[in-house]
C-alpha cells in the first residue's frame, strides 16, 4: 500500500462546502441544471438517453463519447481517448507509469494529487515553483535546471490552479520541446482549458504535439458539470493508455451509463456551454478587479490570466488558515487558505466561476467593513 497523505484541500471542502452559506473558493464554474442540459441535447444523444438501460458500459468509454472528445484534439482518434473520473485519471496514470526512485518534476503550488502520488510511490520529487514576484510565472530556465538525465516525468497544469497563471503559446511550445528533448513523459493537467478570458489565448493540448504527452481534461470546470464525475486522458501513446485501462479494471471498471450520455450531450453543445461560462468569468473578474482595488490594504494580487481561480496574498495576517476558519464561522463565507496547498499561510484562493460570485464578494466586503468598525 502506498504511503499517501490526506488530501488537505478535499478534506477542507468536506468540512465546509455543504455547511457554509457562501462559497467564495469553488474552482468549478456555475453548475448546470439537468433540465438545461437535456434541452441542449441533439436528436441522437436524446435518443440514446430515452433508450438507455442501466447496464455496464464500455470500460474505455462510450464509443460516441470518445469520438466526440477526440474531435477536440487535432490528429487524435477515439482510440487515443480513455474516459474516467478526472481524479481517477491522475491516480491511474501515476500508478501505471511511476516506480520508486523515479525522478518527477511538478509545478508548485498545485493540486495535491499531482505531486503527492509521486511522492507516495517513492519517487524523487522536484518542485517547479511559480515566481510570485513575476505574476506567478513559471521560469523555463528553472525547468531546464531541474531536468536530469533520469527524469521520468514532468507534470504541469495550465491554466494553473490556484494562481490562474497561463503561459503564452510560444512559451508553452518551448516547454513541450524541453521535455521532448529530455525524453521524459509530460502529464498536462488541462482541466481549466477553454476558460481563457480571451479565447485566442487557448493553448494547444500537450498531447497534440508530443507522443509521450498525456492531457487530462474533463467536464468539471469549464462545463460546470462536476457532478457527472467524468473526464478523460488523451494521448498518442496507446500502449500507455492500455496499461492505464488495465489498471482501471481494478477501480471503477466502467463509467456511469447516464453520466456518459449526459457528457455526450454536453460535448456536442460545448460551444454554447463554454461561451456562457466564459461570459460569467469575464463578468466576475471585473467585479474582482474592483474589489481588489478597493481592498488593496487587505490583499496584494496578480490578476489571473485564465481559469476560474486566483491566489492573492493577504496583507493583514500571517495566518490565513486561522483567518479562513474565523471567516466561515463568523460570516458563513468559505475561502481556502494556502496551507491547503502546502504553500505557507499568506495566501487564499478565490474561485470566481459561480453565478453568485459578485454578491458573495459583497458579503466579504461587508465583513471587512464590520470588523473594522468593531475595532
Amino acid at each position: 500500500m502506498i504511503d499517501i497523505q490526506p488530501f488537505a484541500l478535499e478534506r477542507y471542502f468536506d468540512r465546509h462546502e455543504f455547511s457554509a452559506k457562501y462559497l467564495l473558493s469553488c474552482s468549478d464554474c456555475e453548475p448546470m441544471a439537468l433540465t438545461d442540459l437535456l434541452e441542449m441535447a441533439d436528436a441522437d444523444s436524446r435518443r440514446l438517453w430515452s433508450n438507455l438501460t442501466l447496464a455496464y458500459t464500455h470500460t474505455t468509454g462510450h464509443p460516441a463519447l470518445r469520438a466526440a472528445i477526440a474531435e477536440m484534439y487535432p490528429g487524435l482518434e477515439a482510440e487515443d481517448i480513455l474516459v474516467m473520473a478526472p481524479e481517477e485519471g491522475i491516480f491511474l496514470f501515476m500508478q501505471s507509469l511511476l516506480q520508486p526512485g523515479d525522478h518527477v518534476i511538478c509545478t508548485f503550488p498545485g493540486y495535491q494529487s499531482l505531486h503527492e502520488l509521486g511522492r507516495a510511490t517513492g519517487c524523487e520529487m522536484s518542485m517547479w515553483t511559480a515566481e510570485e514576484n513575476r505574476g506567478w510565472h513559471f521560469n523555463l530556465d528553472e525547468l531546464e535546471r531541474l531536468i536530469r538525465n533520469d527524469t521520468k516525468l514532468v507534470v504541469v497544469n495550465f491554466p494553473h490552479n490556484p494562481t490562474g497563471y497561463l503561459p503564452g503559446r510560444d512559451e508553452f511550445l518551448q516547454l513541450v520541446e524541453i521535455v521532448r528533448r529530455s525524453g521524459a513523459y509530460l502529464f498536462s493537467d488541462e482541466m481549466y482549458r477553454l476558460l481563457e478570458f480571451d479565447e485566442t489565448a487557448t493553448l494547444p493540448a500537450a498531447c497534440e504535439g508530443y507522443t509521450k504527452a498525456i492531457s487530462l481534461s474533463g467536464l468539471s470546470k469549464s462545463y460546470g458539470l462536476p457532478g457527472l464525475r467524468l473526464g478523460w486522458l488523451a494521448s498518442r501513446d496507446r500502449d500507455l493508455l492500455q496499461r492505464i485501462g488495465r489498471l482501471k479494471d481494478y477501480t471503477t471498471i466502467c463509467n456511469s451509463a447516464p453520466g456518459e450520455i449526459l457528457a455526450l450531450m454536453a460535448l456536442r453543445a460545448r460551444e454554447k456551454i463554454v461561451a456562457a461560462q466564459r461570459r460569467r468569468i469575464r463578468r466576475n473578474i471585473s467585479a474582482l478587479d474592483a474589489f481588489m482595488q478597493t481592498h488593496n490594504g487587505h490583499f496584494h494580487w496578480h490578476r489571473p490570466k485564465a481559469g476560474s481561480v486566483c491566489f492573492p496574498r493577504m496583507l493583514t495576517t500571517d495566518d490565513t488558515h486561522r483567518f479562513c476558519e474565523t471567516l466561515v464561522h463568523a460570516a458563513g463565507i468559505m475561502l481556502v487558505p494556502s496551507s491547503m496547498f502546502a504553500y505557507g499561510d499568506h495566501h487564499v484562493r478565490f474561485g470566481f466561476g459561480r453565478e453568485d460570485f459578485p454578491a458573495v464578494l459583497g458579503r466579504l466586503a461587508d465583513y471587512f467593513h464590520d470588523t473594522k468598525e468593531e475595532r
